[in-house]
């Protein structure tokens, strides 16, 4: 990567857990937006531009990639329905307050010094003079997300008090799951990234219509995809994105389970 484009991924990287800390701990963002609103503020040069296997830009899954430094330093919380910013994550927007600081800081595992204050919150509403000056446009832009996003919230309320069942109907299940990616062999598949094998087969809850699969992984970083029906002719990367870019995954060592929404096509990792 060349130094700019260090640069670059440096600054969306503040961008990311900025946009985070406006939102406040007890919201959660879509990754995908947070990535798309850095990335937007930085654009992606010619080299990040470049489309890797899968039609996912470098600079995007380098993005991707450097969000589990924000993960594993305790600052970011990647959970299912977004992502949240943590009271250390806000304390760290004050205490390395620019793209150069946060960088060193996750890079040298300099945690967030003792009695760092949350930073001011944001206020609720711009000043009138301000919002005159909002494009029509951007209006009708906003009017537009919050129709969509209120018509999301009584999807899911519905399928909440619908039970199990109904959700069935609403979104059918494929017959098998598997989480097919470099640690097969760990589990005890002869090969790695095999979908056919019964060793990397995810359990649906019926309750949570979830597919899960625990496992005792050794520390290091791992990459992987979830492939239905015990083929790769249906699979999904990142972000639920079909024949998207791998997942990845640094851990640390131990348990993990790895959650699959068929509804999102998305997976989530819950470490013990």
């Amino acid at each position: 990567m060349t130094a700019n484009a260090q640069e670059n991924n440096a600054n969306r990287l503040k961008a990311v857990l900025d946009s985070l800390a406006r939102a406040g701990e007890g919201s959660k963002l879509g990754g995908s937006a947070v990535l798309a609103e850095a990335i937007e503020l930085f654009p992606l040069n010619s080299q990040e531009s470049e489309l890797l296997s899968g039609g996912i830009p470098r600079g995007h899954k380098t993005l991707t990639s450097t969000t589990t430094k924000l993960v594993k330093a305790g600052w970011l919380v990647k959970g299912r329905g977004g992502w949240n910013i943590t009271k250390d994550g806000l304390r760290a927007t004050v205490a390395f307050p620019d793209a150069v600081s946060l960088a060193v800081a996750l890079a040298d595992g300099t945690p967030v010094p003792e009695g760092t204050q949350l930073p001011e919150p944001v206020p609720a509403e711009a000043p009138e003079a301000e919002a005159a000056a909002v494009p029509a446009e951007a209006v009708q832009l906003v009017e537009a997300a919050e129709l969509v996003q209120a018509a999301e919230l009584v999807q899911a309320v519905t399928e909440e008090l619908a039970g199990p069942e109904q959700v069935d109907a609403a979104f059918p299940q494929p017959d098998a799951v598997a989480l097919a990616g470099d640690f097969g062999t760990l589990l005890g598949c002869p090969e790695d990234w095999q979908p056919h094998f019964e060793e990397v087969q995810m359990t649906l809850d019926p309750d949570e219509q979830l597919w899960k699969l625990t496992a005792d992984l050794p520390a290091g970083f791992y990459s992987f995809k979830v492939a239905l029906n015990r083929s790769w002719d249906e699979n999904y990367g990142a972000f639920g994105q079909p024949n998207g870019a791998n997942h990845e995954l640094h851990h640390a060592g131990g348990p993990v389970t790895f959650l699959y929404d068929h509804r999102t096509k998305d997976i989530t990792v819950s470490v013990s």
